[in-house]
């Protein structure tokens, strides 16, 4: 049974980027026909053509490797200057002019009598901008459209103030052990205070010292600062409110903010039971923003994460679980989500769709990175375009034209090896070196 869950989260996850690629490259065809570009191609995945079909003058179809698609928007370079707008110059004195001469050269190839006014190019830059960031927005709504679905249907994991489990004993954490079990307690151990109160599971906590407690936080709280204090506890018990005494003592646990910090608190020896609450579209909201901020981080950062994966696939230091993973790795997270044994089957099916959501809303992030062949390059170069053609007119001046984007072609060839070699790296670490949950 498991194996078979694990394959099906795989399959889930499968599916899912699958078909937020495809969905990111429907932004770009979309407004494309919509604005009457030509369009030769639109297709999921790189490589090799598994299957394809022509529909007018566009062949759609899926590639063997799901690691991306593109749609093919005709006229992406304009002609290089002083050219024809309907020729393409042949001469050329260096390996860039060359580069950037077959580029043109390919790219007119598929023009064809009356496409001159169909050209990419041509278009008004805010119809540039449509066409290009509708991918990006394609993948961030797909992930406000998941996350709503997982926070506002399903709920969020939430730790209530009614108690789970009882501690028999105090075990202080250690750096050594803060991930592991708690050990089962000897004659040495000194009995916890919830235990010597005689709070039982299914209590509910409504007061701490006389201080409400509504939430699980608000208790946390109370006792990490009561430190070895006495404490009054009201709680309720089979609809009756009673309170019960005792001491909390010092020991040590993981920080509230930072877990793998360990500090001395107040300790009580209690548990939360944990509900599926659900929340409201703040919360979407606002995971949305935390979500885009932390990637944005983490996309400042990712070259310096890349060089520790790297080492890490190397047996040189140990694997960050919270480092940045190939889709392999991704399918493997998902795999174990799908088949973890303490989730519900509805929590195992949700967490893989967070997976897919937190995706789409990192795909989306990337993608606007000013640099070609990111959307965000495109992007990048038709702002300035406006912005120089704007300068111009307000300073009466000629128009300069369109930016020739045919220029940036080294730096696409750069970025396209880049992306390829973080990509081998990280696939390489998710077989040799993989994050695991358990």
């Amino acid at each position: 049974m498991t194996a078979l869950t694990y394959a099906l989260g795989v399959l889930l996850f499968v599916v899912g980027v699958a078909a937020s690629i495809g969905l990111h490259e429907l932004g770009h065809l979309l407004p494309g026909k919509l604005f009457d570009v030509k369009i030769t191609q639109y297709f999921v995945g790189f490589g090799r053509t598994l299957w394809s079909r022509r529909r007018g003058e566009t062949e759609y179809g899926v590639k063997a490797v799901p690691l991306g698609g593109y749609v093919k928007l005709v006229g992406m370079l304009p002609p290089g200057p002083g050219s024809d707008k309907h020729t393409v110059r042949s001469s050329h004195t260096g390996m860039f002019s060359q580069l950037m001469s077959d580029a043109r050269a390919a790219e007119y190839e598929l023009v064809d009598e009356g496409d001159e006014e169909r050209l990419f190019y041509r278009l008004t830059w805010w119809k540039k901008i449509v066409i290009m960031a509708s991918g990006v927005l394609t993948n961030l709504v797909i992930a406000f459209v998941l996350f709503a679905v997982v926070f506002m249907g399903h709920g969020v994991a939430t730790a209530t103030t009614t108690v789970q489990d009882v501690s028999q004993c105090v075990v202080a954490v250690t750096t050594a052990n803060v991930d592991r079990p708690v050990r089962p307690c000897t004659a040495k151990d000194p009995v916890a205070p919830a235990k010597a109160a005689g709070i039982r599971p299914g209590d509910r906590i409504v007061s701490f010292n006389g201080h409400p407690v509504h939430r699980w936080s608000d208790l946390q709280r109370e006792i990490r600062g009561n430190e070895a204090g006495a404490a009054a506890i009201g709680v309720v018990r089979d609809g009756t409110r009673i309170t019960l005494h005792t001491s909390t003592t010092v020991s040590t646990r993981p920080d509230l903010n930072d877990p793998a910090r360990i500090t001395r608190s107040g300790f009580l020896g209690v548990s939360p039971t944990v509900v599926n609450a659900r929340q409201g579209p703040g919360y979407v909201v606002q995971t949305m923003a935390s979500g885009t901020w932390a990637t944005v981080q983490a996309l400042a950062s990712m070259p310096v994460k890349i060089y520790h994966v790297g080492r890490a696939a190397l047996g040189l230091e140990k694997r960050d679980v919270t480092g940045p993973m190939s889709v392999v790795g991704a399918g493997r997270v998902a795999g174990e989500l799908s088949s973890a044994k303490e989730l519900s089957p509805s929590d195992r099916f949700f967490s893989v769709v967070l997976l897919i959501a937190g995706l789409n809303l990192f795909l989306g992030m990337f993608n606007l990175v000013p640099l070609p062949p990111l959307d965000g390059g495109p992007i990048a170069t038709t702002l300035y375009e406006a912005a120089r053609r704007g300068v111009a007119r307000l300073r009466h001046k000629p128009d300069p034209g369109f930016v020739d984007s045919a220029k940036l072609l080294p730096v696409t060839y750069v970025m396209a090896a880049v992306i390829l070699l973080a990509s081998i790296v990280l696939i390489y670490a998710d077989i040799v070196a993989p994050v695991s949950l358990s």
